[in-house]
């Protein structure tokens, strides 16, 4: 039996809903990838990347779930992501790095449009509640370049790979301790 929406309980419009649940598939993608990513480091001995991404990971889901419920209670229907396309291998460390900077920053660049798009349509509402995303966003982004600047920093021989992957693990620690004061 097929559902019908009841639109005078709607706040969302249909462009907006369609536009929050593309940024679902996003978030959804980042989860995916980096649990991909978690795995990778796990296999190949990066325990504290791996830890880092798997933290990592759930709190992607947890963006994403944020958004499920904001969707569903304004009145939306909030749709389950189709995964495709997740990268399972990796040629070094500093790729998986480079890659969680390049996908943060493309995040970023959707949170801005779909921000932009509800400004012109003067849904301050959704707006309000995306201005969460656009500072977690900020500091994402920032966790993410510094994870890649160890690798210039401390530098790959010797010991440097198990000083950056420890060090990428006291990022997130340092990062979850100042979101828990923040909260």
């Amino acid at each position: 039996m097929e559902t019908q929406r009841v639109t005078a309980k709607r706040s969302l419009t249909e462009e907006t809903e369609k536009l929050l649940n593309r940024q679902i598939v996003m978030e959804g993608g980042s989860s995916a990838a980096y649990l991909s990513m978690a795995s990778w480091c796990e296999m190949m001995g990066y325990e504290n990347s791996a830890e880092f991404l798997y933290m990592h990971s759930e709190e992607e889901r947890m963006h994403m779930l944020k958004l499920f419920h904001y969707i569903n209670d304004a009145g939306g229907h909030a749709l389950q992501p189709e995964i495709k396309n997740i990268k399972h291998n990796y040629g070094s460390l500093r790729e998986v790095f480079e890659d969680v900077l390049a996908h943060e920053i493309e995040v970023t660049n959707s949170i801005n449009e779909l921000v932009n798009h509800c400004y012109g349509i003067k849904d301050f509402t959704t707006m309000n509640f995306l201005n969460w995303y656009v500072e977690e966003q900020r500091e994402e982004e920032t966790l993410a370049r510094r994870a890649v600047e160890l690798f210039d920093l401390i530098g790959e021989d010797g010991v440097g790979l198990w000083t950056i992957d420890k060090e990428i693990l006291n990022l997130g620690k340092a990062a979850a301790a100042d979101a828990d004061q923040q909260a």
